[in-house]
């Protein structure tokens, strides 16, 4: 079924991103606090992938019959498409740009289309509402991480975040 308030969220992903990430160096952006973890710089590299993943999916389940949605392994995808030395803007200006080019296709949507499917080849069944659900959780759920690695780097966040930023 078709939500606005989700959709909502998902098109102002771009602008949240931004404000998450604003006013960082380039050091504080490839600095990986605390062994193991990603750097700032592959979490937004992460978070374009995968955006630009789910509205490939998304798009094949508007547009053909149970489409098979492959998976693919997001830690190799980091480690072998060289996330840390992307640019950070870049992957914010391409993850926003992605999100309004969807923007466009998902208001055209029906509640017919939000219930439409795929076959994913690990979970089975996913409709178009799950698809949606899914990435507009994912990018605040890595967020957490952007604000807790800011607040390792003793970095704290920009003045303020206003509605004026939110571009639908």
């Amino acid at each position: 079924m078709r939500s606005d308030s989700l959709m909502g969220r998902y098109g102002s992903g771009g602008a949240i991103l931004a404000y998450a990430v604003g006013g960082l160096t380039e050091a504080q952006e490839r600095a990986r606090p605390g062994p193991g973890e990603w750097s700032i710089s592959e979490v937004v590299g992460h978070l374009v992938d995968t955006d630009l993943v789910f509205s490939e999916r998304m798009k094949r389940v508007i547009a053909e019959e149970e489409p098979v949605i492959q998976r693919f392994d997001e830690n190799l995808w980091v480690e072998r498409l060289s996330g840390q030395e992307a640019s950070v803007e870049e992957g914010v200006d391409l993850l926003a740009a992605n999100r309004r080019w969807m923007m466009r296709i998902l208001r055209r949507c029906t509640d017919a289309d939000f219930a439409r499917s795929g076959r994913h080849t690990e979970t089975g069944r996913v409709t178009l509402a799950d698809l949606l659900a899914k990435v507009t959780n994912h990018l605040d759920h890595h967020l957490r991480f952007v604000y807790m690695k800011r607040s390792t780097l003793g970095v704290a966040l920009p003045p303020r975040f206003g509605s004026e930023q939110i571009r639908f």
